[in-house]
Protein backbone atom coordinates (compact mmCIF):
# COMPACT_ATOMS: atom_id res chain seq x y z
CA UNK A 1 0.00 0.00 0.00
CA UNK A 2 1.33 3.24 -0.59
CA UNK A 3 0.85 6.74 2.36
CA UNK A 4 -0.73 10.21 1.82
CA UNK A 5 0.09 13.30 2.75
CA UNK A 6 -2.29 16.53 2.77
CA UNK A 7 -2.57 19.85 4.37
CA UNK A 8 -5.34 22.58 4.23
CA UNK A 9 -4.58 26.04 6.23
CA UNK A 10 -5.84 29.39 6.44
CA UNK A 11 -2.50 31.00 5.60
CA UNK A 12 0.12 29.74 3.19
CA UNK A 13 1.98 27.42 5.21
CA UNK A 14 5.25 25.24 4.46
CA UNK A 15 5.17 21.49 4.71
CA UNK A 16 8.28 20.72 5.56
CA UNK A 17 8.26 19.65 8.74
CA UNK A 18 5.09 16.75 7.67
CA UNK A 19 7.15 16.23 4.04
CA UNK A 20 10.18 15.27 6.09
CA UNK A 21 8.55 12.51 8.05
CA UNK A 22 6.75 10.80 5.20
CA UNK A 23 9.68 10.57 3.00
CA UNK A 24 11.34 9.02 5.24
CA UNK A 25 8.62 5.65 4.51
CA UNK A 26 9.74 6.12 1.28
CA UNK A 27 12.61 3.30 1.15
CA UNK A 28 13.92 4.19 4.49
CA UNK A 29 11.46 3.52 7.80
CA UNK A 30 8.80 2.21 5.39
CA UNK A 31 8.84 0.30 1.79
CA UNK A 32 6.88 2.76 0.11
CA UNK A 33 9.91 2.72 -2.45
CA UNK A 34 8.18 2.66 -6.29
CA UNK A 35 8.36 6.92 -6.41
CA UNK A 36 6.73 10.17 -4.76
CA UNK A 37 5.18 12.75 -5.85
CA UNK A 38 4.35 16.62 -4.14
CA UNK A 39 1.73 19.54 -5.50
CA UNK A 40 1.66 22.90 -3.64
CA UNK A 41 -1.21 25.15 -4.78
CA UNK A 42 -0.04 28.62 -5.44
CA UNK A 43 -2.98 30.94 -6.39
CA UNK A 44 -4.79 28.81 -9.16
CA UNK A 45 -1.09 27.40 -9.80
CA UNK A 46 0.63 23.98 -8.76
CA UNK A 47 4.26 23.97 -8.27
CA UNK A 48 5.03 19.50 -8.53
CA UNK A 49 7.26 17.56 -7.76
CA UNK A 50 7.64 13.81 -9.04
CA UNK A 51 10.01 10.98 -9.34
CA UNK A 52 9.88 7.28 -9.47
CA UNK A 53 13.02 6.60 -7.32
CA UNK A 54 12.61 5.96 -3.63
CA UNK A 55 12.31 9.52 -1.73
CA UNK A 56 14.19 8.70 1.18
CA UNK A 57 17.27 8.35 -1.20
CA UNK A 58 15.93 11.78 -3.41
CA UNK A 59 18.08 14.80 -3.81
CA UNK A 60 14.73 16.81 -5.03
CA UNK A 61 12.58 15.68 -2.06
CA UNK A 62 15.62 16.62 -0.04
CA UNK A 63 15.63 19.92 -1.90
CA UNK A 64 11.66 20.27 -1.07
CA UNK A 65 12.43 19.69 2.39
CA UNK A 66 15.13 22.39 2.81
CA UNK A 67 12.68 24.70 0.75
CA UNK A 68 9.54 26.49 2.61
CA UNK A 69 7.52 26.19 -0.18
CA UNK A 70 4.61 27.87 1.12
CA UNK A 71 0.56 26.89 0.61
CA UNK A 72 -2.82 26.83 1.83
CA UNK A 73 -3.28 23.43 0.06
CA UNK A 74 -0.68 20.67 -0.45
CA UNK A 75 -1.08 17.05 -1.32
CA UNK A 76 1.91 14.23 -1.25
CA UNK A 77 2.11 10.83 -2.26
CA UNK A 78 4.53 7.64 -1.19
CA UNK A 79 4.07 4.86 -3.42
CA UNK A 80 4.25 1.09 -3.10
CA UNK A 81 3.48 -0.40 -6.17
CA UNK A 82 0.89 -3.14 -6.88
CA UNK A 83 -0.49 -1.92 -10.42
CA UNK A 84 1.50 -0.68 -13.01
CA UNK A 85 5.12 -0.45 -13.37
CA UNK A 86 7.47 1.85 -11.48
CA UNK A 87 7.41 4.55 -14.12
CA UNK A 88 7.02 8.62 -13.91
CA UNK A 89 3.60 8.47 -15.57
CA UNK A 90 2.51 6.19 -12.66
CA UNK A 91 3.55 8.44 -9.62
CA UNK A 92 0.84 10.59 -7.87
CA UNK A 93 -0.70 13.13 -7.29
CA UNK A 94 -2.58 13.10 -10.52
CA UNK A 95 -3.41 16.45 -12.14
CA UNK A 96 -6.13 17.47 -14.42
CA UNK A 97 -8.34 20.66 -15.23
CA UNK A 98 -12.03 21.15 -14.63
CA UNK A 99 -14.19 24.48 -14.88
CA UNK A 100 -10.71 26.26 -15.20
CA UNK A 101 -9.08 25.22 -12.00
CA UNK A 102 -6.24 22.45 -11.48
CA UNK A 103 -7.90 19.13 -10.03
CA UNK A 104 -5.23 17.23 -7.67
CA UNK A 105 -5.58 13.44 -6.62
CA UNK A 106 -3.78 10.57 -4.35
CA UNK A 107 -4.57 7.40 -3.96
CA UNK A 108 -3.99 4.83 -1.47
CA UNK A 109 -5.40 1.11 -1.82
CA UNK A 110 -5.93 -1.18 -5.18
CA UNK A 111 -9.28 -1.96 -7.02
CA UNK A 112 -8.68 -4.60 -9.25
CA UNK A 113 -10.19 -4.74 -12.67
CA UNK A 114 -11.67 -1.36 -12.54
CA UNK A 115 -13.55 -0.20 -15.36
CA UNK A 116 -13.88 3.20 -16.14
CA UNK A 117 -17.05 4.86 -17.51
CA UNK A 118 -16.69 7.06 -20.77
CA UNK A 119 -15.28 10.57 -21.20
CA UNK A 120 -13.16 13.35 -22.29
CA UNK A 121 -10.58 12.35 -19.02
CA UNK A 122 -8.31 9.25 -19.97
CA UNK A 123 -5.28 7.96 -18.01
CA UNK A 124 -1.58 8.44 -19.36
CA UNK A 125 -0.10 5.58 -16.63
CA UNK A 126 -1.45 2.16 -16.48
CA UNK A 127 -2.61 2.75 -12.13
CA UNK A 128 -5.71 1.95 -11.26
CA UNK A 129 -5.43 4.90 -9.16
CA UNK A 130 -5.33 7.48 -12.60
CA UNK A 131 -7.95 5.28 -13.66
CA UNK A 132 -10.63 5.83 -10.52
CA UNK A 133 -9.32 9.90 -10.78
CA UNK A 134 -10.32 9.89 -14.75
CA UNK A 135 -13.21 8.24 -13.87
CA UNK A 136 -14.22 10.44 -10.84
CA UNK A 137 -13.46 13.83 -13.39
CA UNK A 138 -15.85 12.33 -16.36
CA UNK A 139 -18.56 11.67 -13.44
CA UNK A 140 -18.14 15.59 -11.75
CA UNK A 141 -18.01 17.20 -15.20
CA UNK A 142 -20.98 15.20 -16.50
CA UNK A 143 -23.37 15.32 -13.90
CA UNK A 144 -22.74 18.77 -11.82
CA UNK A 145 -23.26 22.21 -12.75
CA UNK A 146 -19.85 24.43 -13.33
CA UNK A 147 -21.51 26.44 -10.19
CA UNK A 148 -21.86 23.60 -8.10
CA UNK A 149 -21.09 24.88 -4.29
CA UNK A 150 -18.72 23.03 -2.60
CA UNK A 151 -21.49 21.09 -0.02
CA UNK A 152 -22.66 20.09 -3.29
CA UNK A 153 -19.89 18.87 -4.51
CA UNK A 154 -19.20 16.78 -1.52
CA UNK A 155 -22.56 15.14 -1.94
CA UNK A 156 -21.62 13.61 -4.99
CA UNK A 157 -17.93 13.08 -4.47
CA UNK A 158 -19.28 10.60 -1.20
CA UNK A 159 -21.06 8.75 -3.91
CA UNK A 160 -18.72 8.38 -6.13
CA UNK A 161 -15.63 7.32 -2.88
CA UNK A 162 -18.42 4.99 -1.49
CA UNK A 163 -19.02 3.19 -4.98
CA UNK A 164 -15.36 2.89 -5.73
CA UNK A 165 -14.80 1.64 -1.53
CA UNK A 166 -16.89 -0.71 -2.63
CA UNK A 167 -15.41 -1.98 -5.36
CA UNK A 168 -11.79 -2.35 -3.03
CA UNK A 169 -9.99 -0.44 -0.48
CA UNK A 170 -10.31 4.02 -1.73
CA UNK A 171 -8.89 6.28 0.72
CA UNK A 172 -8.07 9.67 -1.11
CA UNK A 173 -7.16 13.32 -1.15
CA UNK A 174 -8.72 15.43 -3.74
CA UNK A 175 -9.00 19.22 -4.25
CA UNK A 176 -9.48 21.95 -6.64
CA UNK A 177 -7.26 24.22 -4.11
CA UNK A 178 -10.27 25.29 -2.75
CA UNK A 179 -11.28 23.03 -0.49
CA UNK A 180 -9.83 19.13 0.49
CA UNK A 181 -11.78 16.65 0.22
CA UNK A 182 -11.19 13.34 2.14
CA UNK A 183 -12.15 9.61 2.35
CA UNK A 184 -10.93 6.78 4.73
CA UNK A 185 -11.74 3.40 2.99
CA UNK A 186 -9.33 1.05 6.05
CA UNK A 187 -6.80 4.18 7.28
CA UNK A 188 -6.47 7.92 7.26
CA UNK A 189 -5.27 10.24 10.03
CA UNK A 190 -5.31 13.99 11.04
CA UNK A 191 -4.51 16.54 13.40
CA UNK A 192 -5.25 20.31 13.44
CA UNK A 193 -2.92 22.70 14.75
CA UNK A 194 -3.69 26.37 16.29
CA UNK A 195 -2.69 28.51 19.17
CA UNK A 196 -1.76 27.92 21.66
CA UNK A 197 1.52 26.14 19.12
CA UNK A 198 3.94 23.70 21.12
CA UNK A 199 6.68 21.15 19.69
CA UNK A 200 6.31 18.19 17.95
CA UNK A 201 8.63 15.39 16.81
CA UNK A 202 8.74 13.25 14.38
CA UNK A 203 8.16 9.50 14.36
CA UNK A 204 9.98 8.89 11.12
CA UNK A 205 13.35 11.39 11.70
CA UNK A 206 14.90 12.52 15.29
CA UNK A 207 13.63 15.83 13.94
CA UNK A 208 11.28 18.66 16.79
CA UNK A 209 10.03 21.71 15.72
CA UNK A 210 8.61 24.04 17.74
CA UNK A 211 5.75 25.96 16.37
CA UNK A 212 5.05 28.30 18.71
CA UNK A 213 8.10 30.19 17.15
CA UNK A 214 6.91 29.46 13.61
CA UNK A 215 3.16 31.03 13.25
CA UNK A 216 0.98 33.39 14.56
CA UNK A 217 -2.12 33.40 17.00
CA UNK A 218 -4.24 33.32 13.95
CA UNK A 219 -3.05 30.21 12.06
CA UNK A 220 -4.69 26.89 11.70
CA UNK A 221 -3.15 24.18 9.84
CA UNK A 222 -4.57 20.65 9.63
CA UNK A 223 -2.16 17.81 8.23
CA UNK A 224 -4.17 14.22 7.02
CA UNK A 225 -1.77 11.83 6.85
CA UNK A 226 -2.33 7.72 6.35
CA UNK A 227 -0.42 7.03 9.55
CA UNK A 228 0.20 9.93 12.51
CA UNK A 229 3.40 11.74 11.78
CA UNK A 230 4.82 12.57 14.96
CA UNK A 231 5.27 10.80 18.72
CA UNK A 232 4.09 13.33 20.97
CA UNK A 233 1.16 15.04 19.88
CA UNK A 234 -2.72 13.36 19.25
CA UNK A 235 -4.04 12.41 16.11
CA UNK A 236 -7.96 11.62 15.29
CA UNK A 237 -8.33 8.62 13.63
CA UNK A 238 -10.83 8.37 10.75
CA UNK A 239 -13.47 5.68 10.93
CA UNK A 240 -14.00 3.41 7.82
CA UNK A 241 -16.49 4.94 5.61
CA UNK A 242 -15.28 8.45 7.57
CA UNK A 243 -15.21 11.56 4.70
CA UNK A 244 -14.18 15.48 5.58
CA UNK A 245 -14.29 18.61 3.47
CA UNK A 246 -11.63 20.51 4.76
CA UNK A 247 -11.49 24.64 3.57
CA UNK A 248 -8.80 27.02 5.27
CA UNK A 249 -7.71 24.63 7.97
CA UNK A 250 -11.26 23.68 9.07
CA UNK A 251 -13.76 20.61 8.47
CA UNK A 252 -16.83 22.19 6.77
CA UNK A 253 -18.24 19.46 5.95
CA UNK A 254 -18.24 15.22 7.17
CA UNK A 255 -20.03 12.38 7.78
CA UNK A 256 -19.40 8.74 8.13
CA UNK A 257 -21.08 6.30 5.08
Amino acid sequence: MCELLGMSANTPTDLCFSFTGLTQRGGNTGPHADGWGVAFYEGKGVRSFHESSPSAESKIASMVQDHPIKSKTALCHIRQANVGEVCLANTHPFIRELWGQNWVFAHNGQINNFVRREGMYEPIGDTDSENIFCDLMNQVRQNLPREAVSHQLAAYLVALATEYAQQGVFNCLLSNGDWLFTFCSTKLACITRRAPFGPAHLTDADVTVNFAAETTDKDVVSIIATQPLTTDEAWEVYEPGEWRLWEAGEVIAQGVV
